[in-house]
């Protein structure tokens, strides 16, 4: 969480005062053309806030893999027309010299630059989950280091094997079917399935 932070902060930090920039040349500029109270605000605000909504809707229709009509598409021309009416903003406001275009339309082209980031980071691929491992232990790790016996571990397993066997063909398990089941020596299920015969069953 807090390298995901460091790693998004700053870029977070760019676009809110880029914005704040881009938003203050956008209503002053709407100020002077007649939008005049809550009207200017409302002007920036649909300005800035559609180039985020643009930007967030291709993302969105990479991951779901939309087609395109045309050489295009539709969110795209959306945020081509934020960023001119934008950047139209604050060259407005500009003083009417090189620098000053280049002053005036800097926080215009910072936010958009965040944007784009936040854009490109939100469209990495997110590791898939590690598999479900297996619960049930492999018979061959059962088998006991003793050889005068079966483990009461692998005992266990058998008689689960076996309990299965009964119920699905009404009769009890041979040796064969349990050493193919369990993968283990003649001996070793024959030592297994008498254990299983003289043994009670646990209650």
């Amino acid at each position: 969480m807090r390298e995901r932070l460091l790693d998004t902060g700053p870029v977070l930090v760019l676009a809110l005062i880029a914005g704040i920039g881009s938003f203050t040349h956008i209503r002053d500029t709407a100020t002077e053309h007649g939008q005049d109270g809550w009207m200017a605000w409302a002007v920036a605000i649909c300005i800035d806030l559609t180039c985020v909504m643009a930007a967030r809707e291709r993302q969105r229709d990479k991951k779901t893999g939309r087609p395109r009509r045309g050489w295009t598409s539709w969110p795209t021309l959306v945020l081509i027309g934020g960023i001119a009416l934008s950047l139209a903003a604050n060259l407005n406001q500009a003083e009417p010299t090189a620098w000053g275009w280049l002053t005036a339309a800097t926080p215009a082209g910072a936010f958009l630059i965040a944007v784009s980031m936040l854009e490109r980071r939100a469209g990495e691929p997110r590791p898939e989950p590690s598999p479900v491992t297996r619960t049930e232990p492999e018979p061959s790790a059962l088998v006991p280091a003793d050889p005068h016996g079966p483990s009461p571990a692998l005992l266990d397993y058998a008689r689960r094997i076996a309990d299965e066997h009964r119920i699905q063909h009404g009769k009890p398990i041979t040796g064969d079917a349990l050493r193919a089941r369990l993968g283990v020596s003649s001996q070793l299920a024959s030592a297994l399935l008498r254990d299983l015969r003289a043994a009670p069953e646990p209650a």
